[in-house]
């Protein structure tokens, strides 16, 4: 039994992966800013630490065997968490940072940053292993959410490979318990590859919608790397879980 680290252990992947993990008897606990979480008040085994301004992140990391590093944030933050993070790691014996499918193809900011991240990881000396996932199901779902004051709902022509949190913890349980790479572990990507717009209609019928679902199709780098697959992954797939059983 390893004693375990989550960061970001109350947010959407940090959930489904702290709940498996502590299934296969780890010993597991969720650093977070506060002693609550966004979800609700209590938040069992909790450690309070600032990964941004390193407030705690010591004390908390204090007797970890393995840090799954699942926070994040937008812009640079995610860059001085790492550097916080691994500053205090020296006597841990393998540090497993989320990350994203296709971030060093795809010219997003928040995308440099991420791969920014993983670069202070793998110079930092700490035992590593990187793990990128495509897109999950809730990123798409929420994105087409938020147009529900549209006329429509738009749909980017292009294919993603969406997979669900429940597959993507799976995953990192099984990292927990192999090895460090010291490099990145395969990406993992959903059982399907669809196009927004198909994403889109499934959204809508689950969700009864009567808005027309509009392709967009744009102009960019951006747009041109993610219609070449740059966000999908090569190989067999790993998820399960589709798109609409998730909707389901």
């Amino acid at each position: 039994m390893s004693s375990i680290l989550v960061t970001g252990g109350t947010g959407t992947l940090g959930r489904p992966t702290v709940t498996r993990l502590r299934a296969t008897d780890h010993q597991v606990r969720v650093l977070s800013r506060t002693a609550g979480s966004q979800h609700g008040p209590a938040v069992p085994d909790c450690v309070v630490a600032d990964l941004t301004s390193g407030a705690g992140v010591a004390a908390a990391v204090e007797g970890a065997d393995v840090i799954v590093h699942l926070a994040t944030s937008q812009g640079r933050r995610d860059v001085q968490q790492a550097r916080n993070l691994v500053a205090a790691a020296a006597d841990v014996k393998h540090v497993i940072v989320m990350s994203i499918a296709g971030i060093d193809r795809i010219p997003l900011s928040y995308y440099r940053s991420k791969l920014a991240a993983e670069r202070v990881v793998a110079e930092s000396g700490v035992p590593y292993t990187i793990l990128r996932a495509t897109q999950f199901h809730n990123l798409i779902d929420r994105v087409l959410s938020v147009q529900r004051f549209f006329p429509a709902v738009i749909a980017p022509s292009v294919s993603l490979q969406p997979i669900a949190v429940e597959d993507v913890a799976v995953r990192l349980a099984e990292l927990v318990d192999q090895p460090p790479v010291n490099g990145r572990a395969p990406d993992i990507g959903g059982p399907e590859r669809r196009s927004v717009p198909e994403l889109a209609r499934q959204w809508k019928q689950a969700r009864a919608a009567r808005r027309p679902v509009v392709p967009l199709r744009l102009a960019g780098k951006t747009f041109r790397a993610f219609a070449d697959g740059a966000a999908m992954v090569d190989g067999p797939a790993y998820g399960r879980i589709t798109f609409g059983e998730y909707l389901g």
